[in-house]
């Protein structure tokens, strides 16, 4: 096993003076690793930095971050460390890798550092590019993670990827190395253990070699996605329009290209959080898109809505209320669209933005709005009534636009206006008698 020690050099190349940060668990994966940097440090002039993040679930953690401080003093390593003291209501596992990751983010621009190293390893893999098949992706998410990952700033670096668990337990014997163990990672509530406990015993007593294949076959798929990708970036710059996507434009684009631009743009919105997204997603986000419908709206995890309207589409977080306000109007209000309603002394023009009335005709206060189902509006000029929602559709008006549009009734609820589009009955003309003078902008 001296092998082990000696091929980190082969699986990365190491410069004098690199500045390493390692995240390490305490675990023997990362203790492994912990000892192959030290064996080598001297000889590249390496500085190196712990980072190791309580994720204060288990008693132990106290105990796992004293040995890992008193082991970097004994070695004069540099030792930084934080401590999870809430978790939100989202996967667990997705929440604390961002949280770590975003630690380790911070560290590196502290210390300047070149490289990120992580223990994840030959297993590691397996049981993440099955997990991505059973879920659901794309080229680049069925091929796993990759061995070395540009971050613009700095790498981060899997140098063990090459490796079994067996093997490093193996290192680990056979060099004495202290590490602990972590118990829930034998608990089968999570999705991985079960993957680690079940599957992979099956596929190494089939094939000892098996994680071999897997590397392979997650090279393979990662070659075949950076030239699918190079397709991709051409066509997603001719779908793309300030953040929204043209609707006539990608229906002329390749099926396959058309599904792997829908994960690029989640992607882009989901970021850290891309893990919440499966195939199950790109299939609705393809179902609204090309839904007759002009405007729809889908759901989609984490609070975000996906919107059609009409021939665009695009992705926003949701607001924190949707179209819920109702405001007293007496001479000026500051709508939540960004607009504002005042009253003015006279009229500027005859446009849908200034709306005339006769306090005799309706019935005061007035109240500023949003819509609501079955909303029915008499139009000036027009027999009977019409529904708010045609009008919206008539006018082509966003469907997000329309939840926070202002409409404006009187004390009795009569809908006397809709500000910058249509105007009511009791809308005077500048001929007709009128004591109120409202304007939109």
């Amino acid at each position: 096993m001296k092998k082990v020690s000696l091929n980190i050099e082969e699986t990365f190349q190491f410069k004098r003076g690199m500045k390493i940060l390692i995240g390490c668990s305490g675990g023997p994966d990362s203790m492994a690793l912990f000892d192959m940097l030290l064996k080598i440090r001297e000889k590249y002039q390496l500085l190196l930095i712990c980072v190791y993040v309580n994720h204060n679930l288990r008693k132990e953690s106290i105990e796992e971050q004293e040995y890992l401080a008193e082991f970097c003093k004994n070695n004069n390593v540099l030792f930084e460390t934080m401590t999870i003291e809430k978790y939100g209501e989202d996967n667990f596992h997705n929440e604390a890798r961002n949280i770590r990751y975003q630690f380790f983010d911070d560290i590196m621009k502290a210390y300047h550092a070149d490289i990120l190293m992580t223990a994840h390893h030959a297993d590691d893999l397996i049981e993440t590019i099955l997990m991505r098949i059973s879920r659901g992706s794309n080229l680049q998410g069925y091929s796993g993670f990759h061995k070395i990952v540009n971050k613009g700033d700095y790498q981060i670096v899997r140098p063990l990827l090459s490796y079994t668990k067996d093997q490093l337990e193996e290192y680990n014997r056979l060099y004495h190395i202290r590490y602990f163990i972590d118990r829930s990672n034998a608990q089968s509530k999570y999705t991985r253990n079960r993957y680690r406990k079940e599957v992979l015993p099956f596929l190494k007593k089939e094939d000892e070699n098996i994680h071999q294949k897997f590397i392979k076959f997650s090279e393979i798929l990662s070659e075949a996605n950076y030239y699918i990708e190079k397709e991709v970036k051409k066509a997603y710059s001719r779908v793309m329009r300030e953040n929204k996507l043209q609707i006539d434009a990608f229906l002329r684009e390749d099926s396959f290209i058309q599904k792997e631009l829908l994960y690029i743009i989640l992607a882009n919105f989901y970021q850290d959080d891309l893990i919440l997204i499966s195939d199950k997603h790109i299939d609705l986000l393809y179902k609204l898109i090309t839904s007759r419908r002009a405007n729809l709206a889908y759901n989609l995890p984490n609070e975000v809505v996906a919107i059609k309207s009409y021939r665009e589409c695009y992705l926003e977080h949701k607001p924190d209320f949707f179209g819920t306000y109702e405001i007293e109007f007496s001479t000026y209000a500051i709508l939540p669209n960004g607009h504002t309603i005042e009253k003015v002394k006279e009229v500027d023009d005859n446009s849908n933005f200034f709306c005339c009335l006769d306090s005799n005709e309706v019935q005061l206060p007035l109240v500023i709005r949003t819509r609501r189902v079955g909303d029915r509006m008499q139009v000036k000029g027009l027999n009977g009534t019409k529904k708010l929602k045609d009008i919206f559709i008539d006018s082509k008006i966003d469907i997000k636009k329309r939840e926070l549009w202002p409409v404006v009734t009187d004390a009795t609820g009569k809908i006397v206006w809709l500000p910058g589009l249509k105007k009511s009955k009791f809308s005077k003309t500048k001929s007709e008698s009128y004591d109120i003078i409202m304007k939109y902008r």
